[in-house]
This record gives structure tokens, C-alpha cells and sequence, in this order.
């Protein structure tokens, strides 16, 4: 069975939409002309795709199974579309990029900077997030390449192995903290502060949990946890907070004087980082360019 791209924007359009009518102003045609194009589609797959409504259409099973594999087909549609482009010598296209805080603060601004010089056709879109949202993205072509922590991505995830980095995280606190008075400060002493960090379950809330490990102590007084950074940073800055970060994420307060690592032994860790990317599939030549520039960011320096 062979499906016309037209069919299936028009299909997608309608879930998106919910309604016909709204859907065929999207796509700027009459909705006569749209409800023949989803009957053709229709007919085609043999069976509905929708259940009519007075407040809208909603899918049936039959096109509850055909929308992820129409949205992966418009989205390789278009990723064939940029490439042949940028074989052309256009280079026009988007280059969509997912990162965690930390590199969305250092490594990816510099990487978008030079890519976009090189090649200023391109546009970008980069969405941030903990690693369970990023691979959700990936997955679902939602973008192209995924910034963050080393982990076992499983089958549908793989990681770029020539791009690969490191940082280190810290205990910050704001530069005014009452902890910065006391001398001999350790691990232990941060224990009953109020505590802000991403949630429990994520890479960095893990991180934090193995140093507390590592000093045979339990987990500190976590009282806020949020997936914001910039809810964290405020919460130390300001409100008296102790957090969890990596350096890079902290890096422009620190040199503002509002916030910085408690001066601590042993209270510091490093982690990896790298760049992953679908397991089939080719990545799409926007993205290349700037998987290119993350390399050269990221090689050793002998």
C-alpha cells in the first residue's frame, strides 16, 4: 500500500487541528476539497480513519495506528527535502537539537554559533530538557540529534561515540550562604540546608545522590524539586538553597558573584557527556553540520 504525502498532510492536519474546518483554513483550502482528499485516504486504507462529531473529529483505532507512521513520513519527506538542498549547495533546512541545561548553557551555543556562520540559510530549533524528555524527542523525530549525559539509550538510541566530553558538578549555594562562614566545611554539614534540584529519577538527582553515597551519608533535605533551571537558580541565588549543578550550568552567576561551588573536599564529581542520535535512519544534513561543529568543540586537546 502506497500513501500520497498530500493524503497524509491532510490527515495529520485534522488531528492537529480537530476539526475539519479549522484544518482546511491551516492548509488554505475549501473543506469540500479536504474531506475528499481524507475519503480518498479512507478508501485506501479500507476502513475510517475518523468518527464524526458535532464538536469535531476524533480518530478511530484504524487511524489511531496510521498517524505515527504518517508524522514519520512527512517528517523523512522533509529531512529529503533539506538534503537535496544542501547537495545543491542551498543549505537551507532546520537543524532541530535537544540538550540538557548544562550544555545548553556552554557547548551548544558555541556549536549553533559556528554552524549558523558557516551556513546562515539554516535555522535552528533546540528544546531543553532532563533525558526522559529528550529521548521521547528523539524517538519521535520531534529533532534530530540529543545533547546529554552518557546512559544505556537502548535499541532506538545510539550514541555518537567520536563526540564525547566531560564537566564536573558542584554543591553551589549563593555567595552570601551562612555555610561559606564555616570553617572546615564537609559533605555532612549540608545535610539538613533546604535543598533545590531536578527530580528524582533524573541523571543529575542521581549524581547528587551517589556523592552523598560516596560519604556514607543519606540524602540531604531536598524541599523543592523542579525540572526548571531557572526555577533552581533563583532558589539559590535568592532564597537560600543549596543545589547540584555542573559547572557550565552556573558558570555566568559565578561571575556575576551570585552564586558558586561551597568550598568542600571530595565534594565535587565529573560526568560524561555526549551527542546521540536515532539507530536507523540517515540524520538529516542540517544536523550533520552541527554534529560537525560539536567534534571539533569537543576533541581532546594532545
Amino acid at each position: 500500500m502506497t500513501f500520497e504525502l498530500q493524503h497524509l498532510k491532510a490527515f495529520a492536519a485534522i488531528v492537529s487541528a480537530g476539526s475539519l474546518g479549522r484544518a482546511a483554513i491551516a492548509l488554505n483550502v475549501t473543506q469540500p476539497a479536504l474531506s475528499r482528499t481524507i475519503h480518498k485516504l479512507e478508501q485506501q486504507a479500507g476502513a475510517p480513519l475518523f468518527e464524526r462529531h458535532s464538536k469535531g473529529m476524533h480518530l478511530t483505532p484504524i487511524g489511531h495506528a496510521l498517524l505515527p507512521h504518517a508524522r514519520l513520513l512527512l517528517r523523512e519527506a522533509e529531512h529529503a527535502d533539506e538534503e537535496i538542498k544542501a547537495m545543491l549547495g542551498l543549505a537551507k533546512g532546520t537543524i532541530r537539537v535537544g540538550s540538557v541545561g548544562s550544555i545548553a548553557c556552554s557547548v551548544l551555543p558555541q556549536a549553533i554559533g559556528k554552524t549558523c556562520q558557516a551556513w546562515p540559510h539554516l535555522q535552528v530549533h533546540v528544546i531543553e530538557g532532563v533525558w526522559d524528555r529528550l529521548a521521547e524527542a528523539l524517538v519521535s523525530h520531534e529533532i534530530d540529534l540529543a545533547l546529554g549525559v552518557v546512559v544505556d539509550a537502548g535499541e532506538e538510541i545510539e550514541a555518537v561515540k567520536d563526540c564525547r566530553w566531560e564537566d564536573t558538578s558542584y554543591v553551589v549555594a549563593a555567595m552570601g550562604h551562612p555555610l561559606r562562614q564555616r570553617v572546615h566545611l564537609t559533605v555532612a554539614d549540608t545535610l539538613l540546608e533546604r535543598w533545590a534540584i531536578l527530580p528524582r529519577g533524573t541523571a543529575p538527582f542521581e549524581h547528587m545522590k551517589a556523592l552523598f553515597t560516596r560519604h556514607q551519608l543519606p540524602l540531604p533535605n531536598v524541599v523543592v524539586e523542579t525540572r526548571s533551571t531557572t526555577v533552581l537558580k533563583s532558589l539559590i541565588c535568592h532564597s537560600g538553597f543549596l543545589g547540584w549543578m555542573p559547572e557550565p550550568m552556573f558558570e555566568t552567576e559565578r561571575q556575576a558573584g551570585l552564586m558558586g561551588a561551597l568550598p568542600m573536599p571530595n565534594a565535587s564529581d565529573k560526568r560524561t557527556l555526549t551527542a546521540f542520535r536515532r539507530s536507523q535512519g540517515l540524520m538529516p544534513a542540517p544536523a550533520n553540520k552541527l554534529l560537525e561543529e560539536l567534534r571539533k568543540l569537543t576533541a581532546p586537546i594532545f
